[in-house]
């Protein structure tokens, strides 16, 4: 905590804090963590209190480094309740991980102009998405959130109309032989983007499960698309024009990189090599 200038200046220094304006305050006291925001800062002097007791301090809500440190999702709940509480229905930006269906129905409900929702590696199903839209929308990460389907994708386009920017990264696939893997192919999530999203500029789907129709149908419906990242997408193989359209983009991230094909390239020398060595043996 600074010094402002010993007992002498005591009064003059708080009588400073006293008389400045909460919204002006909480400028200073939002470059503070929440920990300390909570627990440490009203203990300081009324002003201080105040500001962080009202809705000034709160129009940014970001608890990700607190709840990094916790795995049950209904201490996240509580946190986010009460933040939101205070924000007094004006926060636009909420950051949290491992946030369930509890704590995302509350914030849907309280918040009037929610802008920014990033709440990866979360519990919120299904159900809640579409029980509680969130129709002010522009930017969202779901990445990681593996209750929420192509259903819940669906949900989300059709009600947030705003929405520029989604995040939806999933966790890389297991390596398995072609055949299997050609089983799991799921073009459902991209299908639901593309259906209902035509706004969106950036996209991530690192490790998605859709192939080359999936992909397709989200180049063709979102014109406004500059940014895409399909980093690790097994599925994908770029046929036809695919791989000229992604090329014209700003930003392209392709599903695998010159790294990958330097592997599977020597991968596949080893096995040329093997084989010729057992013939030999023969």
């Amino acid at each position: 905590m600074a010094n402002f200038g010993g007992r002498k200046n005591g009064i003059v220094s708080r009588a400073m804090w006293e008389g400045l304006n909460p919204e002006i305050l909480a400028l200073i006291l939002v470059r503070i963590p929440v920990e300390e925001l909570l627990q440490t800062i009203p203990l300081v002097c009324k002003s201080w209190w105040s500001a962080v007791a009202g809705p000034y301090c709160w129009s940014n809500i970001d608890v990700e480094d607190w709840c990094r440190r916790w795995s049950r999702f209904d201490r996240v709940d509580s946190l986010v309740r009460k933040l939101v509480r205070r924000s007094r229905g004006m926060c636009r930006r909420l950051s949290a991980y491992r946030l369930g269906d509890p704590g995302f129905a509350f914030a849907a409900n309280w918040v009037r102009c929610l802008k920014v929702l990033q709440i990866p590696m979360s519990e919120v199903s299904d159900k809640m998405v579409e029980k509680h839209a969130v129709a002010t929308l522009t930017v969202l990460d779901i990445s990681y959130c593996l209750r929420i389907t192509s259903k819940g994708l669906e949900a989300v386009g059709k009600s947030c109309k705003f929405l520029i920017q989604l995040k939806r990264n999933m966790p890389p696939l297991e390596l398995e032989e072609t055949e299997k893997r050609a089983k799991k192919m799921d073009d459902g999530e991209a299908m639901a983007i593309a259906n209902t999203m035509p706004g969106l500029n950036r996209l991530e789907l690192a490790y998605g499960r859709f192939g080359d129709h999936g992909l397709n149908a989200i180049l063709t419906n979102c014109k406004a698309l500059t940014h895409l990242d399909i980093e690790g997408c097994l599925y994908v193989e770029l046929n036809g024009d695919l791989e000229q359209r992604c090329g014209q983009l700003m930003d392209f991230k392709p599903p695998w990189t010159d790294d990958d094909h330097f592997l599977a390239v020597a991968a596949a020398a080893d096995d040329d090599t093997e084989d010729f060595s057992s013939s030999e043996s023969e």
